[in-house]
């Protein structure tokens, strides 16, 4: 079993481990601009600086490099801002009902909760101690939860699963 850290947040969490494909489905469009922004913004710092100090050197290359690290630390920004919605640290009534929609669809539909997984228990359940909370090192090392498993730090009866001992009763 794995345990989770318990925080106080100002509102609901929704998922403490949230699954990669989800943090992306979930990206409001202010996500997608912050990631828009970003990878403009590099390119856009060069070109300043160049101006403001001119090296006379072809900006070809840097201007490439600089797009491509602003597009990935763009989507990492984006990525994190969506994952601090799903733990309840910032507003995310909005993701909260996309969640109940589609988990109580999957309740409903005999399915499990958050995806089927081929690996065994305790590969699930390292998987989970691996990927809890690890969006706050994205600069450091960027790991996402590619594993469907069942840790995630929410009661499953709010999206109407029976718990195991009523069903086989």
């Amino acid at each position: 079993m794995v345990h989770i850290k318990e925080t106080s947040s100002p509102y609901p969490r929704i998922d403490s481990d949230p699954h990669f494909s989800r943090v992306v489905r979930y990206f409001r469009p202010s996500d997608y601009a912050v990631w828009a922004g970003t990878t403009a913004a590099v390119p856009a710092a060069l070109y300043a600086w160049e101006m403001a100090d001119p090296t006379k050197v072809s900006m070809r290359t840097s201007m490439r490099l600089g797009g491509l690290v602003g597009f990935i630390g763009g989507f990492l920004f984006a990525y994190q801002r969506s994952s601090v919605r799903f733990w309840g640290w910032s507003e995310n009534k909005r993701e909260e009902e996309m969640d109940f929609q589609e988990l109580s669809q999957r309740a409903r539909e005999g399915k499990p909760l958050y995806g089927e997984s081929h690996q065994p228990g305790w590969i699930q359940e390292m998987a989970a101690r691996n990927s809890t909370f690890s969006q706050l090192k994205l600069s450091a090392i960027p790991m996402f939860n590619l594993v469907n498993h069942p840790y995630h730090g929410t009661d499953p009866a709010k999206y109407g699963v029976q718990p195991k001992s009523e069903e086989s009763s």
